[in-house]
């Protein structure tokens, strides 16, 4: 077993811009972050403009140690921003289109890049133009058959599709969404609706997955796999955000899942890892000294 995973994740890198002023995300670069602090080798793979803000994203994920070379610049088109608000505490997004991250291009580097990946981490709303989506695809094909291809959905306003949504889970071992949007695929796929543990094994078996893991907010979590369950009630954290906590969810989840770890052991170091971001400001959070290593000690 290895010590340290290639891990990238591939999509959307961009601006949020609170009412507090602007962070740093994107689901892959979020992603990648945490992956970076429990001790994996996190990478980007996305594109910025050839402008300020993204000349500041480089730097500043460069600063936090996660691999930037294979982020690509666009002379033409600027870097993604998403103007954000809350409501009850939960966000809502106004996402800017036609953005360099809508333009992904197709390299010899990133074919490289994609053959020497443990895992990679890809979800829809990278895929709403067809280039990027063309991008996206071929770079997950373009793995080892050993690697681990996980599809974090994360529903975006109108940015999916029946046909996008199918494709992409066929692409994956590994399928994360979250209690509201497991119905919701269920019945665009045309399966019988029933449960959440009914639907999460359907819809494993339909696609043939390994792993779908169901995130359940504060209420914690449950994993399917071919012959075990494992449900998480969830911990008690007092929430700052909610931005970027199911992306540090999905870190945690591929983290353990690379070491062979138990579905329950995967739900408690995921769960821990997403309550972690959720009890601080914004997606990237610096942590104070041990609290990463308390999330990897904790024991199932």
């Amino acid at each position: 077993m290895k010590q340290v995973y290639k891990v990238v994740g591939i999509g959307e890198l961009l601006w949020d811009v609170l009412p507090e002023g602007k962070k740093l995300g994107g689901a892959p670069a979020n992603f990648a972050y945490i992956t970076r602090l429990l001790g994996d080798a996190g990478a980007v793979a996305s594109r910025v403009g050839s402008d300020t803000l993204g000349e500041e994203a480089l730097a500043q994920l460069a600063a936090v140690g996660v691999e930037t070379k294979h982020v690509q610049q666009d002379a033409t088109h600027s870097t993604g921003v998403v103007k954000v608000e809350f409501a009850g505490g939960q966000p809502h997004y106004e996402i800017c289109e036609g953005v360099a991250w809508d333009f992904l291009e197709w390299t010899p580097q990133w074919h490289e890049l994609a053959q020497t990946v443990d895992a990679v981490c890809f979800g829809s709303l990278a895929q709403r133009s067809p280039s990027a989506r063309d991008t996206v695809r071929k770079f997950v094909q373009a793995t080892r058959e050993e690697s681990v291809r996980i599809f974090d959905v994360n529903l975006r306003q109108k940015f999916f599709s029946a046909q996008i949504l199918a494709e992409s889970i066929r692409l994956a071992d590994v399928v994360k969404l979250n209690h509201e949007e497991l119905p919701q695929i269920v019945a665009l796929l045309g399966l019988p609706m029933g449960s959440e543990a009914e639907n999460a094994q359907r819809l494993r078996r339909a696609m043939e997955l390994k792993l779908v893991c169901v995130t359940r907010g504060n209420a914690g979590s449950l994993i399917v796999s071919e012959d075990e369950v494992s449900a998480h009630p969830g911990l008690c954290v007092t929430v700052a955000d909610t931005i970027g906590a199911g992306d540090a969810f999905t870190a945690g989840l591929v983290h353990q899942y690379l070491r062979g770890a138990s579905l329950a052991q995967m739900n408690e170091t995921a769960n821990r890892t997403g309550s972690w971001v959720a009890s601080r400001a914004g997606a990237m959070p610096k942590p104070e000294p041990g609290e990463i290593e308390a999330i990897k000690a904790a024991k199932a």
